[in-house]
């Protein structure tokens, strides 16, 4: 609901803190918000969040799960990850990734640590704006739903998810300002 969004980021920002995640204001929020779930808690407060992204035909990625500090520990991340790859499932993206500090957390949800090279450019759009740009720690995790189809071939020209990773690009970037 949209009434949740300021507590969504809260939830964010305050994990962002703590580097674990990047900010997301709040009108990014209501811009995803339908890519969102929350769990409340008895009082139906906002207690954790965690969002879907679909980023091409055969990958999307789990993106802000944030569980709030008192609720930790008590399966919600996991609830929250479940629910996005159920929804992953459902539309019939057959790949899921996660860029992630919580490795073994990710793991025990059938994820697997993956080359930083196999993701799309367009996940890291964010990556510009995080202050570890240049040394980034996350591990990149993926998810493949092994009963779904292979999605077609790239279009002419590639696709999104064909695309080599941010640093080439960077790297180009700063050549041809200089």
């Amino acid at each position: 609901m949209v009434a949740d969004v300021p507590a969504m980021q809260q939830l964010i920002a305050e994990s962002a803190e703590f580097g674990l995640m990047l900010h997301k204001s709040l009108a990014w929020l209501y811009e995803n918000l339908r890519g969102f779930r929350v769990v409340e808690d008895a009082q139906q407060i906002v207690v954790g969040c965690c969002g879907l992204s679909v980023v091409w035909a055969d990958l999307a990625e789990v993106v802000s799960l944030a569980v709030a500090k008192d609720a930790r520990g008590k399966g919600l991340g996991r609830v929250l990850v479940q629910a996005c790859l159920d929804d992953a499932h459902a539309l019939g993206v057959r790949r899921v990734m996660t860029l992630t500090y919580e490795r073994a957390f990710f793991e025990k949800l059938g994820f697997a640590t993956v080359d930083r090279g196999r993701l799309p450019m367009k996940v890291w759009a964010d990556c510009v704006h995080c202050p570890k740009h240049d040394a980034c720690d996350e591990t990149a995790m993926m998810r493949t739903f092994d009963d779904l189809p292979v999605a077609p071939g790239p279009p002419a020209g590639g696709s999104p998810a064909f695309m080599p990773p941010p640093v080439q690009l960077t790297a180009t970037i700063k050549k041809t300002l200089t």
